[in-house]
């Protein structure tokens, strides 16, 4: 069967082209009762329309990049900030029937891709996510004044609006909590320090050692398990009497759990342990992870409307979402 024509349509709704044309590409001028007129005949006709010549009308794509600055290898990997983050923002674009692009982004040559899909104007609008300090996209997509905003405060300076949670706060909570159950050794994982996420939740755990008699005793991790399980054995050699750690993300606390139990270190009588995010498998490690909540859709569905406000000239100002302490342990078993 031939595809339904927009003259098909004008013609079912006795209506001119230019009238039906004006109806599918959402136009504002035209009365309702004609409005309903072809809408009614689009549906009886069930007419799809040519989103090419769409296009050249109304100058959208109905589509959204959104370019995650990491490889392959790590965005499907066991972290769920990606799935939960992409699957947010897809749904909030889905319902103002706009789709996501996916694009990966963590090479020189996957940087310049990204850059000329976008400047040949084949999306509206850009989410970046992910984002580590050299990458040189921030800037790039700013000179080609595409609308653009950020899952994260950018680690460079540019002016691109931003959705954020609270790290500084949410580590300073996390840390307190430590302090409160009177932890003396109190050691941190801190994430990478390009990122900052990283740097934030590191100055956080510094911020409230820094108002206590207790020292700093910091190890480097990369948001991965792996990473997590390799700091905490440093940790635990460069100090065998730390009683606690405060780990920059629950992926990484699940790696220093492990290296915990095979250190003969029971948790949380001899090492107490704090993470960050709140993960799903956070609620089934041995012991539950006490963890500082970090609403990962949220801040995508957040970020989905900060885009929004840029297509139609509204506030633009920077969103900080707040996080929240998720206690697991009991008070009795944390105390020492």
């Amino acid at each position: 069967m031939r595809r339904p024509t927009l003259e098909a349509v004008a013609a079912r709704a006795g209506v001119s082209r230019a009238t039906a044309s004006r109806v599918v590409n959402g136009q504002t001028t035209v009365a309702p009762h004609i409005r309903d007129a072809v809408l009614r005949a689009i549906d009886e006709l069930g007419y799809v329309p040519n989103s090419a010549a769409r296009s050249l009308v109304t100058q959208r794509t109905d589509s959204v990049a959104l370019v995650v600055s990491e490889p392959g290898t790590r965005v499907f990997s066991e972290d769920p900030l990606f799935s939960t983050a992409i699957r947010s923002a897809s749904v909030e674009l889905e319902a103002i029937n706009k789709q996501v692009v996916l694009m990966l982004a963590s090479s020189p040559k996957s940087h310049a891709r990204v850059e000329r899909y976008i400047s040949g104007g084949h999306v509206d609008g850009v989410m970046l996510l992910s984002m580590h300090g050299a990458d040189p996209l921030p800037s790039a997509l700013s000179r080609l004044r595409v609308p653009v905003v950020s899952y994260g405060r950018p680690a460079v300076p540019v002016d691109i609006p931003f959705v954020d949670n609270d790290n500084v706060g949410g580590a300073e909570a996390g840390v307190r909590r430590l302090v409160e159950t009177g932890r003396r050794r109190i050691a941190t994982i801190a994430g990478p320090q390009d990122m900052i996420a990283g740097q934030d939740r590191l100055a956080g755990y510094r911020n409230v050692l820094r108002d206590s008699d207790r020292r700093s005793i910091v190890a480097v991790g990369d948001f991965t398990r792996e990473s997590g399980a390799v700091a905490m054995r440093q940790l635990l050699g460069d100090d065998p009497a730390l009683d606690a750690v405060f780990v920059a993300n629950d992926l990484m606390a699940v790696g220093a759990l492990q290296s915990l139990r095979q250190a003969g270190r029971r948790v949380p009588d001899d090492v107490a342990v704090v993470g960050f995010d709140d993960i799903e498998a956070a609620k089934y490690t041995e012991p539950p992870l006490t963890t500082l909540r970090h609403p990962v859709a949220e801040q995508a569905a957040a970020m989905v409307r900060l885009l929004l406000n840029l297509f139609e000239g509204g506030p633009t100002d920077p969103i900080i979402l707040p996080t929240e302490l998720v206690i697991r342990s009991r008070p009795s078993s944390v105390d020492k």
